[in-house]
């Protein structure tokens, strides 16, 4: 029996570069860092999604002869998960490339003190077929307790970690350890790997308050 490893990917597409460049500069303004978190969240999407999306395989008609062709299967269901608030960011992205998934949010607040989650709102279904895609949007993960909330509520619902998979913009160690640990089959992909964490809980050099800079609040 083959042992499952956490799986991260970090995309070399200069596109993935460019708008992390952008997004990471204190000076970007809010509305050019939302399109920056917005592009990150359309191509780090289209990078998650390769080997990934179940297709079927058909003939078509075109118009000189019959030919064998492949498409999505619609039958699979595919859910977006995005963690409010951040989340929302990289949702307009990831929504464009996944245009018929399904989208339940998921809200959490971080007590600044302990820096644990709070979940404040929770449109999860009760169960989820065991063959859902499901891509988790997630700009920042930091400390991880955030995502590892979102993820045991997942799979409490029936949600397989191996058919999952996390969109982040910057990811950090300590994050990526305690995911390992749990959900071994998963696959992250993010468009960096920071070094460290600093005692507020910020990815270090990271992109600051990734919701704030969003939302300009």
């Amino acid at each position: 029996m083959t042992q499952q490893q956490l799986r991260i990917y970090v995309p070399p597409h200069p596109l993935i570069q460019h708008w992390l460049g952008v997004a990471r500069d204190v000076a970007t303004p809010s509305v050019l860092f939302r399109s920056a978190i917005t592009e990150l969240g359309r191509w780090l999407t289209y990078e998650a999604t390769r080997e990934w999306l179940p297709t079927q395989e058909t003939i078509v008609q075109s118009p000189l002869a019959a030919c064998p062709a492949t498409f999505i299967d619609s039958r699979i269901p595919v859910a977006v998960v995005p963690i409010l608030r951040a989340g929302l960011g990289l949702l307009e992205g990831s929504a464009g490339v996944l245009p018929l998934a399904s989208i339940y949010h998921v809200g959490l607040v971080r007590n600044e003190e302990t820096l644990e989650p709070t979940c404040y709102l929770n449109k999860l279904p009760e169960k989820f077929d065991p063959e859902t895609r499901v891509l988790i949007t997630e700009p920042m993960l930091a400390t991880g307790g955030s995502i590892m909330a979102v993820m045991a509520e997942l799979t409490q619902r029936g949600v397989d970690s191996s058919l999952t998979r996390i969109v982040s913009v910057v990811a950090a160690p300590v994050a990526l350890q305690k995911l390992a640990a749990v959900y071994p089959g998963l696959t992250i992909y993010t468009a960096t790997i920071d070094e460290t964490v600093n005692d507020q809980g910020y990815i270090v050099p990271g992109l600051g308050d990734a919701g704030d800079r969003i939302f300009g609040t």
